[in-house]
């Protein structure tokens, strides 16, 4: 069981007798790693169920308030409901049998034989752990068909994917720029009832508000300037299945609105029409910015952000997740060296620890375009480190042009603490890939493997949005 890998497994004692949950209590302490704790009846056991999980419930049937039938049918249909194990006097069974009917794991009878208490809950708590193992792997083999990754908390990320994918709930999934959120979401997807369904995604950031909301509410003929035809909208394209609003936190606040009347009410009002149509979509959204704060600076509906963050999943920058670097590394090796034709590259020696010690604030989108290009730019059957980034610890990077650089070694350590050596390091990424495009704003962002959005925040914070942009969008 669970508490043999020193994990605290949690048992609650539900029993009008103190005396009995004492008994009960002190018989649990023989199994290492039990936390257990007690209610009088059913209704105080529902109180502390609602207040943490339980792994295992241990309840008397006949209890005043409620008694252990109902708290057995209650506590059975919640989601991830806990085991359940109903003790039974002497010519009751067939209580027991019912209780195991309504959802009871097992039962065991008074007065209590020590033995045959320990295996029923051995039992189910091996059947807990055997439930949870197979939540896990099968979390991690749905999410590992979008990302590959190795670390602890990326495995986490995927039980919780697992989780809330077969529920269907609304989902904020939350990172940086670069960490794989789309591939999130469609990991929730794939979990889903909803898999066999239409599955639509849209960049809130990618259009005006007009045509934005013509894009997600559908709009009637004549509706506006160049509505020639009517339109459906994408939540009505998606009816039964699920829409990934991608940059939600760009979304203009009329349009804030509107989503929001479709998350409460499940109906949308296409442009130019009066009635509004019932649709039945999983909303399912993404963003890089904190909500809260947007939210608290009135920049973002307070109610919409509360309606979207149902359940949060946060997806960890590759900083944080450090050992994914090298399976990351090999996958996009593999790919690239396919592309190009180059056979199987040599890796000098220390290229992990090289990769593992820069700071990647595009994360894996910036880790899969540095290896592109160098792939792409090597020669002789082997990678050529000179052509990676100068690690933070050393100053600038190697491409940063020279009036950017800052001070070096000694000097740059007692003028700039990591968070400014960080800062240094991605203004200098910027302007090398405004360099390289010719000041074109979105080229560079392909180019950085971030959004065009999110490159105008980064010229903002660096005092950079003044600089002219050369040669038109049509470079990008």
């Amino acid at each position: 069981m669970r508490a043999e890998a020193n994990e605290t497994t949690r048992v609650l004692v539900v029993d009008d007798d103190a005396g009995v949950r004492f008994t009960l209590k002190e018989m649990l302490r023989s199994l290492r790693g039990v936390e257990v704790e007690q209610a009088e009846d059913g209704a105080a056991a529902l109180e502390k169920l609602a207040a943490r999980p339980f792994d295992l419930v241990i309840t008397d049937l006949r209890m005043p308030r409620m008694d252990g039938l109902e708290l057995v049918r209650r506590v059975s249909a919640t989601p991830r409901a806990p085991r359940l194990i109903v003790i039974t006097a002497h010519g009751s069974e067939r209580f027991a049998v019912e209780a195991v009917k309504a959802g009871a794991y097992d039962y065991f009878r008074k007065p209590f034989d020590v033995d045959e208490l320990l295996a029923v809950v051995t039992r189910a708590l091996e059947s807990v752990r055997l439930r949870d193992e197979n939540e896990r792997l099968t979390g991690e083999l749905n999410l590992s068909r979008s990302l590959v990754f190795s670390s602890e908390s990326m495995g986490r990320l995927a039980q919780l994917v697992q989780r809330a994918g077969s529920r269907d709930v609304t989902v904020l999934i939350t990172g940086e720029s670069g960490t794989g959120k789309e591939r999130v979401a469609e990991a929730l997807v794939r979990a889903s009832p909803r898999a066999n369904r239409p599955y639509l995604r849209f960049n809130c950031a990618a259009l005006t508000e007009e045509l934005a909301e013509a894009e997600l509410f559908g709009h009637s003929k004549g509706a506006f300037t160049g509505a020639v035809k009517s339109r459906q909208g994408l939540f009505r394209e998606a009816d039964g299945g699920t829409l990934l609003l991608d940059e939600v936190g760009e979304l203009a606040p009329p349009l804030q609105a509107k989503l929001l009347r479709v998350l409460q009410e499940g109906e949308v009002r296409p442009v130019g029409e009066d009635r509004p149509v019932k649709v039945d979509v999983r909303i399912l959204a993404a963003t890089h910015r904190d909500l809260r704060k947007r939210a608290a600076e009135g920049q973002f509906r307070e109610d919409l952000y509360y309606r979207l963050n149902v359940v949060q999943l946060r997806v960890p920058p590759l900083r944080e997740r450090p050992e994914d670097i090298p399976v990351l590394s090999r996958m996009f090796l593999d790919r690239f060296s396919g592309r190009f034709h180059t056979g199987r590259l040599a890796l000098p020696e220390g290229f992990f620890e090289r990769l593992s010690a820069l700071p990647w604030p595009g994360n894996v989108r910036e880790l899969e375009n540095t290896l592109e290009s160098l792939v792409a730019l090597s020669s002789d059957g082997e990678l050529d480190l000179a052509l990676l980034p100068t690690p933070v610890t050393t100053g600038a990077p190697a491409t940063m042009a020279q009036s950017e650089v800052p001070p070096r070694g000694e000097e740059a350590g007692a003028s700039l603490g990591l968070k400014e050596r960080v800062e240094a390091y991605e203004r200098g990424l910027i302007l090398d890939a405004l360099r390289i495009e010719g000041g074109n704003r979105s080229g560079a962002a392909r180019r950085l493997g971030i959004g065009r959005a999110t490159l105008h925040d980064k010229l903002r914070k660096y005092g950079l949005d003044s600089a002219p942009e050369e040669g038109g969008e049509g470079k990008g």
